[in-house]
């Protein structure tokens, strides 16, 4: 019989309709992503999936009920004040505290994960990072991954300013000096997307294009590097590696 591991979305945002009708919605898209790295590895586990709205609902799981919880990405500010981000902000502090369940965070998940543990938010300095491009993974990132860079794909222009304390930082980009945090068998956070593909960014680069957020040179930037290959199943299978508890790479197990 397989092991049975249970993962909790939490739900920070909708995907936009073309995403929506062609990949369903985050739970999906991570559903399928995290289903692909098991089946890389060759690891017999059964994964259930759990959909929780975060932002209407203000309703979460009980951390008996879950073996890892997952936090999506958003278009909403972490760094905002408005009832649901706070709720967020509070229940992810009490299952990292209270809890031993592991915890990944990926854009605007990563950013609630270092606001619950202290860490100040804000304004990227270096602005609007989109589309596939390069982290440059400093020695806790290259331990964990075993390779000197990744590339992965990028939305944001919100980021974690600071370090919280008890983590470490995986590595930067040229943009964007926070990339990643890594407490083991505690918490694995992103600012990059692993779920995003090429079709992915191509809607939402388009969406934001027509929605006057992305000047026509960001838009042919962003356009011309979302079909360039990326590490998001690299980074699903480190999920799994802080999920099931193992080593920090496959090499070193």
């Amino acid at each position: 019989m397989p092991r049975v591991f249970r993962v909790a979305v939490l739900e920070c945002d909708k995907t936009i309709e073309p995403v929506r009708a062609n990949r369903g919605q985050y739970v999906d898209i991570f559903r399928s992503l995290l289903t692909r790295a098991l089946e890389s590895e060759g690891h017999d586990i059964h994964l259930e999936v759990s959909q929780w709205d975060v932002v209407a609902s203000q309703s979460y799981p009980r951390p008996e009920d879950f073996d890892g919880l997952l936090l999506s990405g958003s278009k909403h500010c972490a760094f905002h004040d408005e009832p649901w981000i706070l709720s967020l902000v509070d229940y992810v502090r009490e299952v990292l505290h209270a809890s031993d369940k592991p915890v990944v965070g990926i854009c605007f998940g990563h950013q609630i994960i270092a606001r619950a543990l202290g860490a100040k938010l804000g304004i990227n300095p270096g602005g609007w990072e989109i589309s596939v491009d390069r982290i440059d993974l400093n020695e806790h990132g290259q331990e964990l991954f075993g390779i000197p860079t990744v590339q992965l794909h990028q939305m944001h222009r919100d980021a974690v300013l600071e370090v919280p304390e008890g983590t470490v930082n995986l590595g930067g980009s040229p943009s964007c000096r926070i990339q990643g945090l890594f407490k083991p068998g505690t918490v694995l956070s992103f600012q990059a997307h692993p779920e995003f593909d090429e079709f992915i960014m191509e809607k939402v680069v388009g969406r934001r294009h027509e929605q006057a957020i992305f000047d026509d040179a960001m838009f042919e930037s962003g356009m011309a590097r979302a079909g360039l290959p990326h590490d998001g199943l690299l980074v699903a299978q480190a999920i799994w590696r802080l999920f099931l508890g193992t080593a920090a790479r496959k090499d070193g197990c």
